[in-house]
């Protein structure tokens, strides 16, 4: 795709060129969030502002623009094809539901330097001045620490304990392969599975976007973000698991409806 037809199709999107980049020599474009406020959809075009000639893939990322008009990056930039420019724009748009929000000021959170995830306009500078507990609060919280006090406890002598159960031995089921068609494109999240019972949804804590899936049931993953507390070799990576598995993390796919299902 030439330059001119890049440029075409970003300016039929609703995007505006920066006039300067300040991380690099590339054109920088950019336009609101479709329903988002103070949220921005950015592209790094890819297009050398001195020479005017493609010298890389296209960027997209979103950011938050704060109280202090600093753009704070919410989202991991992904660079994509100039086929999948508009795929990759609208999966952006889509995973700002996911990025957590600040309780106290309701903005959108993000990744500082520290690798710690913070309040975009920073609103725990100003807590000092007025301190972190209310009166209220204070005396609540004393009156539950003497709640707790006049509890009657009873003597250890004066205890009752259930009787211990034997349990029989559980028949044993013979071993499933558990599939799921997950396809290139795919907007997905994860979910945690024990023993065949659903435990925990990571909806608005992981998004990610398939890449690729290979013959064997290998997903190859952009994930744009994560917010939970698992780590990067954590999450799943095949289309498949075995009902042997104790604990099992699972793709969960957003953009449309997919089962988890026995191989046939």
């Amino acid at each position: 795709m030439s330059v001119v037809q890049r440029k075409a199709m970003l300016k039929a999107e609703g995007f505006f060129a920066h006039k300067k980049n300040a991380k690099g020599t590339t054109i920088i474009y950019s336009r609101k969030h479709p329903s988002a406020k103070f949220v921005r959809v950015v592209v790094d075009s890819g297009i050398d502002n001195k020479t005017n000639k493609v010298v890389g893939k296209v960027g997209v990322k979103l950011c938050y623009v704060n109280r202090h008009k600093n753009w704070r990056e919410i989202t991991t930039e992904i660079f994509t094809t100039n086929t999948g420019l508009v795929k990759t724009i609208r999966a952006q748009e889509a995973a700002e539901k996911f990025v957590k929000t600040c309780k106290h000021c309701k903005a959108k959170k993000f990744t500082a330097k520290s690798g710690n995830v913070v309040c975009a306009n920073a609103c725990w500078t100003g807590w000092g001045k007025y301190g972190n507990k209310s009166a209220k609060e204070t005396k609540k919280s004393s009156q539950i620490t003497a709640q707790k006090k006049s509890q009657k406890v009873t003597p250890k002598n004066q205890r009752t304990y259930p009787l211990n159960k034997r349990v029989g031995k559980s028949s044993q089921k013979k071993p499933q392969k558990i599939v799921a068609e997950i396809l290139p494109g795919d907007l997905v999240s994860i979910e945690r599975i024990e023993l065949d019972t659903f435990k925990e949804d990571y909806t608005g804590k992981v998004l990610g976007i398939v890449m690729s899936v290979t013959g064997s049931g290998r997903v190859n993953v952009n994930w744009t973000a994560n917010t939970s507390n698992l780590e990067s070799f954590d999450l799943p990576f095949t289309n498949h698991y075995d009902t042997r598995s104790r604990h099992v993390l699972r793709f969960k796919v957003l953009s449309r409806s997919v089962e988890w299902a026995e191989a046939a």
